[in-house]
């Protein structure tokens, strides 16, 4: 990684990330993709009375931490019970181990699961059922899912997105720096330490941008570099075919792994 110019999309544990990156001879770039993440209170509460009232056929959780905050802000709502008898009367689906473990702690068993954690993994697990005039509530975690969402209506399913959070848009300068340092090859990688930090960046590019250009230099010069399956997943979504990510989903082992690739390239 020696004299290798490794962008970090992220907004936390930048400290750990530069250190270990500057330890493999690599300089540290920071350009924040993440945006700011708000929790929606008592409009989420409103949200979750609408879905009672809706008497849903399925439910699909898509992250542990989505099914704890849609849990605790229909208990300041004084919904809880029905909130729960809700999802239990309804089939579910989940994406991940942690989304499972949440719903456990309701006595809620999915009758579809992701096997690999990822969103196509979780479409796997529903092609053998029936969305046709079915109410689907889709939590995410606060982007839209094109994947999943495209499924779903192709199968004529009521589709309804539920999002415990809001996210407001990262810098746009930011944004058009780093669009610029892809471009014009000042930086030899890019780490996405979530899926929001892509949907962002891509959703700009596309509105703002040549995104045609973008990839091809994602795709020939730049490394995307993903900390996981559903990061990873997000990128190749956009298009990106070249993704480097580590086995365990740690940002310390991305830097490595990140390492590890330019090795075996030099």
């Amino acid at each position: 990684m020696r004299g290798k110019r490794i962008v970090l999309c992220a907004s936390r544990k930048l400290e750990e990330m530069t250190t270990l990156i500057e330890k493999q001879g690599g300089i540290a770039i920071v350009r924040p993709a993440q945006g700011i993440l708000f929790s929606k209170e008592g409009e989420l509460e409103d949200e979750i009375r609408a879905v009672i009232a809706m008497r849903p056929d399925w439910f699909i959780f898509t992250t542990g931490i989505g099914v704890e905050t849609l849990l605790e802000a229909a208990e300041r709502g004084k919904v809880k019970e029905e909130w729960v008898k809700t999802i239990q009367h309804a089939n579910v689906a989940v994406r991940g181990y942690k989304t499972a473990a949440a719903l456990k702690k309701i006595g809620v068993a999915p009758v579809a699961a992701s096997d690999d954690g990822t969103t196509k993994g979780l479409i796997r697990s529903l092609n053998e059922y029936s969305f046709a005039g079915k109410k689907v509530i889709v939590q995410l975690h606060g982007t839209t899912s094109p994947t999943l969402k495209e499924f779903l209506e192709e199968n004529h399913a009521i589709y309804t997105e539920l999002l415990p959070y809001r996210h407001v848009a990262p810098d746009p300068e930011v944004l058009e720096k780093l669009y610029e340092e892809v471009i014009h090859r000042k930086v030899d990688a890019v780490c996405f330490t979530t899926e929001v930090q892509v949907r962002f960046l891509f959703s700009f590019v596309k509105e703002q941008k040549d995104i045609e250009w973008f990839r091809q230099s994602f795709n020939e010069h730049v490394i995307a570099c993903a900390v996981g399956k559903v990061t990873a997943e997000a990128l190749y979504e956009e298009g990106i075919v070249r993704v480097v990510a580590p086995e365990l989903e740690r940002m310390g082992a991305m830097i490595v792994t990140l390492s590890q690739y330019f090795e075996r390239q030099s």
